[in-house]
């Protein structure tokens, strides 16, 4: 069924746009690209939901600071948007508020994506979610203001890891030009998301790749997170983000993969790889992504879960 997303928004008047849990650039700046959409092209005002805390390097984006992390779970939403959202989920106890709307849209980037709402706009061919919605966008003719573009341009960098990674296509750069072109900096942007970390921040990721651990002749390369560490750092979720890339750098590495305990019988799982396909071994445990960079969570404790892990690599 196809998508009539003009028309939908139009006949809505209670709209919340959700993020997926652990937000990165690519969730905040598709969900704060289109509340800037929603309020500049249709004078309406949605609701936000974050549900984790917004890392500090991202609290630049416009808009982003009307979001919020709780919601009355009795609301009753006209639509219900959800952007960057590889599985429903990722939204957590916002999932509540998705299934009571009367309209759901879902709006992604990622091939394990099941296609779950009413309607669904996936395109993994593009780089970011912030790609499909600069393509959807373009499409319906909206104009772009400038917060839409800071927002975009945010999005798409980030997910393609400043235009570095596999998924950086010629289609991408354009969206990225007409951005600039629409009101993005790029070395504004690139300074807040990139050079801007807490010392407690960079104390932590250096102390995660000093006692990471090699193996098969160092083509895989892991490190392990626990609670206390994150306590001893007072580290936020965000805190782990950017060491599987690290890890995965290393000119050996071929997979890498950061295990962060999350309690006694459950482990949070982020997987690099420069040769193998991640998504299919984290949908093993129920999580996904791309090719070369996804997810998962694992019902074991740390070292369990490591060692199911390390189990399904195969180089």
């Amino acid at each position: 069924m196809d998508c009539n997303l003009n028309d939908i928004i139009k006949s809505s008047n209670k709209i919340l746009l959700l993020s997926h849990m652990n937000p990165d650039g690519d969730t905040l700046g598709s969900m704060c690209a289109m509340y800037s959409m929603i309020y500049h092209r249709f004078k309406k005002k949605a609701d936000m939901s974050v549900v984790s805390n917004v890392p500090f390097n991202y609290k630049f984006i416009p808009n982003i600071n009307l979001s919020q992390r709780y919601f009355d779970k009795s609301l009753v939403y006209d639509l219900v948007i959800t952007l960057d959202v590889a599985a429903i989920d990722r939204v957590m106890d916002s999932k509540i508020l998705f299934d009571k709307a009367k309209c759901t849209i879902n709006i992604d980037h990622h091939k394990t994506n099941p296609g779950f709402g009413n309607y669904q706009i996936i395109d993994p061919q593009a780089s970011s979610c912030g790609e499909v919605l600069f393509d959807i966008f373009k499409k319906e003719g909206w104009e772009i203001d400038k917060d839409s573009a800071i927002a975009l341009y945010t999005a798409i960098m980030t997910d393609t890891g400043n235009f570095r990674f596999e998924n950086t296509s010629a289609k991408t750069l354009r969206a990225a030009a007409d951005l600039v072109d629409s009101g993005a900096n790029p070395n504004y942007i690139y300074k807040m998301c990139y050079e801007t970390k807490t010392k407690n921040f960079v104390m932590f990721q250096n102390y995660c790749v000093n006692k990471a651990v090699f193996l098969n002749d160092n083509k895989i390369a892991y490190t392990t997170v626990y609670k206390k560490d994150l306590e001893k750092f007072s580290a936020g979720d965000d805190y782990t983000d950017g060491i599987a890339e690290t890890l995965r750098a290393i000119e050996t590495t071929e997979v890498s993969f950061v295990a962060k305990e999350v309690d006694s019988k459950l482990t949070k799982i982020s997987m690099r790889s420069k040769c193998i396909d991640v998504a299919s071994i984290c949908s093993k445990f129920g999580g996904g992504g791309h090719t070369f960079a996804a997810g998962c969570t694992v019902k074991a404790g740390i070292n369990e879960a490591v060692d199911k892990l390390l189990k399904e690599i195969k180089l």
